[in-house]
């Protein structure tokens, strides 16, 4: 905990690294979660499709942030986490002209959420 996703369009202009860093940071302050509990999977999408769009042409590209936390935070917790996801997104992405479409959520994770560590 926290588990966090990073579904996005391959063709981004994106520092992933400095993403996670700044992401897992924001998370520890905001959400009071532990640093070495930050994991984020980042998988980015062959093949994003818009509207009636040719995809081929790429002119719109797709971002969209999944953290899952344990219950507990209460939702101005979680709406200032997303807000600072977006903020992060929009410094971490660059701007390379095509129409970036960027969203997050912050969920709890279900009551069955388990793990293990080797």
């Amino acid at each position: 905990m926290p588990q966090i996703t990073v579904d996005h369009s391959k063709t981004l202009s994106f520092d992933r690294e400095g993403f996670a860093r700044d992401l897992h940071t924001a998370t520890v302050e905001i959400a009071a979660a532990r640093p070495e509990a930050c994991k984020t999977q980042f998988r980015p999408s062959e093949y994003t499709a818009f509207g009636y769009e040719d995809p081929a042409e790429q002119g719109h590209a797709v971002v969209h942030v999944t953290l899952g936390l344990l219950a507990g935070r209460t939702d101005e917790v979680k709406a200032q986490l997303t807000e600072a996801v977006l903020e992060l997104l929009r410094k971490h992405i660059e701007d390379d002209g095509v129409v970036l479409h960027a969203s997050a959520e912050v969920r709890d994770l279900d009551p069955s959420y388990r793990k293990f560590e080797r």
